[in-house]
């Protein structure tokens, strides 16, 4: 009985062991990480777009800490308070400071901007997209 007793003891004190020191090598293993928010340079207040067109959507990365939590970047066009499922650009390092889009057919309007993910979301101010109507 004593030899079982002490052969489970021994089991549950590996098994703790493992379960506790796994978390403590994870944390210990990982580096340390920044949000990185560069604000959105252009469009800005008073751009105007039209469909098609080619365009650098651009943001400063001037204070870019050296470890992102995430570098990979996608642009979004928002449309008034809504963010669109319109993929303007991803995939890119975030730390580039500058992505070319083409600019999607939409409605024309006065009440859009791009949002840059990353780490975080950024807005730039509102622009106006012209162009023919859709519809």
């Amino acid at each position: 009985m004593f030899m079982k007793f002490a052969f489970a003891l021994a089991l549950f004190a590996s098994l703790a062991q493992l379960v506790f020191a796994a978390p403590a090598a994870l944390v210990a293993s990982l580096e340390k990480r920044d949000v990185f928010v560069p604000p959105v340079l252009y469009p800005h207040a008073g751009t105007v777009w039209t469909k098609g067109q080619r365009h650098n959507v651009t943001w400063d990365t001037t204070n870019a800490p050296v470890n992102i939590t995430n570098k990979v970047g996608t642009i979004l066009l928002r449309k008034g308070d809504l963010t669109t499922p319109l993929v303007l650009a991803s995939g890119f390092d975030i730390r580039l400071g500058r992505i070319e889009v083409t600019v999607p057919w939409v409605l024309p309007d006065s009440d859009y901007s791009v949002v840059l993910f990353g780490d975080s979301g950024n807005f730039s101010p509102q622009f106006t997209i012209n162009g023919p109507a859709v519809f």
